[in-house]
């Protein structure tokens, strides 16, 4: 986090930079955060932590913000508040605490610690991350399939015209 970024209130979201994934987490103050963790799930974990997609359950934790993000940078980011009102930060800390130390299912798709957050915050589960994601691979299977069909089209042309000229 730069050191020029406010600090985070009770309420805020955090993501947390992993390398090639966000880990989420809800700041519920006094340096702490709630989070749901797969086992693979922790600071410095690297590539490993990437094997959380193999787990289909998790535990939301209670952990102090500078252990769950370790050497990696963090930001707070509210990222939909512009398209759903915050619930009231009573009733997110109240929620989120009555969470701690359960475990949850865990789906990369559906489940993830994302759509854990925007639910507390907004009452929402969504993740930006996974319709990312869902968005490059359908684009990349629409580009490719275009391109194959294309070159069907090319071939196609392309032997017409040889028997043309035997």
């Amino acid at each position: 986090m730069s050191q020029h970024e406010k600090k985070p209130e009770p309420g805020d979201l955090i993501e947390i930079f992993r390398g090639i994934y966000q880990h989420w987490a809800i700041y519920v103050g006094e340096g702490y955060v709630i989070h749901l963790a797969p086992p693979c799930e922790y600071a410095q974990a690297g590539a490993y932590s990437m094997m959380s997609v193999l787990n289909d359950k998790a535990r939301v934790k209670k952990e102090e913000l500078y252990k769950v993000v370790g050497n990696d940078d963090y930001r707070i980011n509210n990222l939909l508040d512009g398209k759903y009102d915050p619930r009231r930060v009573e009733k997110i800390l109240r929620d989120a605490h009555s969470f701690v130390g359960k475990e949850l299912p865990y789906c990369l798709i559906s489940g993830n610690c994302e759509h854990f957050v925007t639910e507390l915050r907004y009452g929402k589960a969504e993740s930006r991350q996974v319709r990312v994601s869902v968005t490059a691979a359908a684009v990349g299977t629409g580009a490719v399939a275009s391109i194959g069909t294309v070159a069907y089209f090319i071939s196609k042309l392309l032997g017409s015209k040889d028997k043309q000229t035997q």
